[in-house]
């Protein structure tokens, strides 16, 4: 059953093809799909397209599917199109012909629009929550090892001292930065794009402010068409700020992975959670980070997939948009698994002590040389000039003394600040405003 068919019945072959993934990927939308139809009643009843009494049929029996969704025992039958046509002919059969009333004022298209953006509302919040626990997971780690050495690289050649404050600390802060982009894809997705039907509006009255606040929108997409042409860019920013996100797990898998190998043998962890080879006994592999660096190259890849995908549409709705589902959803679940894995595993991380004092090491103290003798009044150019000759000659000693005193550095690590300008970030969404709106929206 199809809400468009007429007449003519498709044929089987192209409507397989049309549905697709439809009926997989739908179910992640079904609770939201009500939600809208929640706020597009109350909005309809309002202009008299609706009288209170078919709203409050309309409005249990919704409220009714909403709990049967949560509850895990929602499906869409064969033979039905997608998600928005089941909870309609579930109405149907209800309550009558009052439940075909729903549909007025709307289109599949802005049905679509608003059970998107009220998932991707959802989706940002699950991904902002395992961020937060994360990023203050490593700066807890950072203060933890702040003063616990390990060789700096250039070139993947030894360059100066690092810490383990410094190295955890870094993804904190690379975290704190992401955050500002998934809040700007945030603000993006919260408009209501509910109202512009299939994108040239309605002639019926609608109150298009009525619903942005029963969902818990920050405003409207105002005009009708770029409702429309917000789809596939919506996604794209959001696509973007979780490549950014997966830029950062991706290079710290990186780095477990390398300081994990026993020429380098930074940092280990325990043997349950590490793999071993099935020929070579002494083996301990970083699978979850392998896993966890492929995972979110995989996802980095994401905002070219959705560019090549919709930059040479037209304005106005297109199938080809249908897709994009299919290459998002999935991407949601992975980040956040390889979120809670990253912070999972790096509450049993181990710290090798002392690094720095074996003997192949000493060079990364050179520039400690240098400077000393230039706060003793030597020219930079010179005093680097004397060291480098010690050394080719063999006669340097190192000074593993260290005087790192400016902010973001090895003795002043900064992660207080770091931590405030999260919070400002983290601030800005509204998540709990939101929740109470649709709430409300769920009261019997």
């Amino acid at each position: 059953m199809k809400l468009w068919e007429k007449n003519t019945k498709i044929e089987k072959s192209v409507e397989r093809f049309t549905i697709g993934k439809d009926h997989e990927l739908d179910l992640q939308l079904a609770s939201f799909d009500v939600l809208g139809s929640l706020a597009h009643t109350q909005m309809l009843q309002s202009i008299g397209l609706l009288t209170s009494d078919e709203l409050k049929a309309i409005q249990q029996e919704l409220k009714n599917i909403y709990k049967s969704i949560r509850d895990g025992h929602f499906t869409i039958a064969d033979g039905v199109e997608d998600v928005h046509s089941q909870i309609e002919l579930l109405l149907v059969k209800r309550i009558g012909e009052t439940g075909k009333k729903i549909h007025s004022g709307r289109s599949r298209n802005d049905q679509v629009l608003v059970d998107l953006k009220l998932f991707f509302r959802y989706q940002i919040q699950q991904l902002v929550a395992n961020i937060d626990t994360l990023f203050r997971q490593l700066i807890q780690q950072s203060e933890q090892h702040q003063d616990k050495l390990f060789p700096g690289y250039t070139h993947l050649q030894l360059a100066m001292p690092s810490s383990f404050g410094l190295w955890f600390g870094a993804y904190a802060e690379s975290l704190s930065d992401d955050m500002h982009l998934l809040l700007a894809a945030w603000k993006i997705c919260n408009k209501n794009p509910l109202g512009s039907a299939a994108g040239y509006g309605s002639s019926f009255p609608l109150n298009r402010s009525m619903t942005t606040q029963l969902l818990g929108f920050d405003s409207l997409n105002y005009n009708v068409v770029y409702a429309q042409m917000a789809r596939g860019k919506t996604e794209r920013i959001i696509a973007q700020a979780m490549a950014s996100v997966a830029a950062t797990l991706s290079k710290l898998a990186m780095d477990v992975c390398l300081f994990m190998n026993q020429n380098f043998a930074f940092v280990g962890f325990p043997d349950e959670l590490t793999t071993g080879s099935s020929i070579m006994p002494h083996k301990k592999n970083p699978d979850v980070f392998e896993l966890i660096r492929s995972r979110c190259n995989k996802i980095q890849a994401l905002p070219n997939e959705i560019v090549l995908m919709t930059n040479n549409l037209p304005s106005g709705y297109h199938r080809d948009l249908q897709l994009l589902k299919e290459s998002l959803f999935p991407a949601f679940e992975s980040l956040n698994e390889c979120l809670t894995m990253t912070a999972y595993m790096l509450q049993h991380i181990r710290i090798r002590l002392n690094i720095l004092e074996d003997e192949q090491y000493a060079y990364l103290f050179s520039v400690e040389a240098v400077n000393k003798q230039v706060l003793q009044g030597v020219p930079f150019r010179e005093a680097y000039h004397q060291v480098g000759l010690k050394i080719e000659k063999g006669e340097y000693l190192a000074d593993t003394t260290l005087h790192h005193t400016h902010e973001g550095s090895i003795g002043n690590l900064c992660n207080q600040a770091i931590s405030e300008l999260f919070d400002i970030t983290l601030s800005h969404f509204n998540f709990s405003e939101v929740e109470q709106v649709l709430q409300s929206l769920l009261k019997e």
